[in-house]
């Protein structure tokens, strides 16, 4: 049953981080150009004069500063959450205190990574590092965040086979894999961090309707940041993510559905097994991109990460459609799968669940279907 207090309550954190990212990303459109941070048109690009960077420098302060600040305050109040400022709290609110601080190690950890993973974007945008430094770089970060953490999907098939370690291989797969799908999907104004903004609102319906709290808390952080930042990137677009923004929306969002349990505690596995689907389904568009621009550039015998034009939002725009068009598009079908995601932990047969994924299915094949127009033409 959802907690209407602590829902309120969480909502509530998307304030300040809105605040925030708001006024960073204010500020920084204004200093990049001074510090030469700036993006600078080139054979793909889309844009014809140079826009600023760090856009990803609001979203990390948008998303760090509060959640620094709220375990900050909750550390100075009473341990006992019946007593001080606590017994002004609703009681289901009040219940949670104790779980709170035993999270406080897990998200210091989670911001520590997060920070490591902005600080690589941040390297790149200045010094564009090759493909794969910052890919070894990326599963060096993701392996540490899993392993000192203990933060691992699938951990019941733990007693059988290998152990821990094919969780930890597929943690960390998955986290990498969803880190780069939004850092390819970052190639028109506002695309990145809308698509993760969607993405972020049906993971924390999700959450909150199956009681994971410490997630929704930081996808209600991670959302107030997109949202403000998309004041300044949707199309046409004052200020770009940068590396340092799209790794750092992809990262957050990967290991966040790797931290939800999509199973309820009295529920087995058995029972509910395409649960743990949920997040494929969300981010079925990103990884779609991924996987086809990889196809192609790999039959090509180019590099999977050297940028080209070949992303699904290209091919909408070859196909007729202004960029902002394309970008609505992108929007409305990553919602359209969000909406059966958000539904598949609630549902009671495999049936449905069967369902639901048809649907997807059935999403990404008109998606395949727009994509049958020839190939923009390749820049000199």
């Amino acid at each position: 049953m959802l907690d209407f207090c602590m829902t309120f309550l969480i909502f509530l954190l998307m304030l300040p981080s809105l605040a925030i990212s708001l006024a960073a990303t204010a500020v920084i459109k204004r200093l990049a150009p001074a510090m030469g941070f700036v993006d600078n048109p080139g054979h793909r690009k889309i844009h014809h004069t140079p826009k600023p960077f760090g856009g990803g420098v609001a979203i990390l302060l948008a998303f760090a500063i509060p959640l620094l600040g709220a375990l900050i305050v909750i550390h100075l109040l009473p341990s006992d959450g019946q007593a001080g400022a606590w017994a002004l709290l609703p009681q289901s609110v009040a219940i949670h205190a104790d779980g709170i601080r035993h999270h406080t190690p897990l998200a210091l950890k989670f911001l520590l990574a997060i920070f490591l993973m902005h600080l690589l974007g941040l390297w790149d945008d200045r010094k564009a590092l090759g493909p794969y430094v910052k890919l070894v770089s990326q599963v060096g970060i993701v392996t540490l965040l899993v392993t000192w953490a203990d933060l691992r999907a699938l951990t019941v098939f733990d007693p059988y086979a290998l152990g821990k370690l094919p969780s930890i291989v597929v943690t960390v797969l998955w986290i990498v894999a969803i880190t780069n799908a939004f850092n390819f999907l970052d190639n028109m104004d506002g695309l990145s961090a809308g698509v993760a903004g969607i993405c972020a609102v049906a993971f924390l319906i999700t959450a909150l309707s199956i009681g994971q709290w410490f997630v929704a808390a930081c996808l209600a952080l991670l959302l107030g940041s997109l949202v403000g930042f998309l004041c300044f990137n949707f199309a046409p677009a004052s200020i770009f993510l940068g590396d340092s923004g799209s790794l750092l929306i992809g990262f957050v969002l990967g290991a966040l559905t790797v931290r939800t349990t999509y199973l309820r505690p009295e529920q087995p596995l058995a029972a509910g097994w395409y649960a743990i689907l949920a997040p494929l389904i969300v981010m079925a568009v990103p990884l779609y991109d991924l996987m086809v621009v990889s196809f192609i550039r790999l039959r090509r015998g180019k590099s999977p990460f050297v940028g080209d034009t070949n992303h699904f939002s290209h091919r909408l725009v070859a196909r007729g459609m202004s960029r902002r068009t394309a970008v609505l598009c992108i929007y409305l079908i990553t919602a359209a799968t969000s909406v059966a995601a958000i539904l598949l932990p609630h549902v009671h047969s495999t049936f449905a669940a069967i369902l639901i994924f048809a649907q997807t299915l059935l999403i990404l094949g008109v998606v395949m279907l727009l994509e049958q127009h020839p190939l923009p033409s390749q820049p000199s």
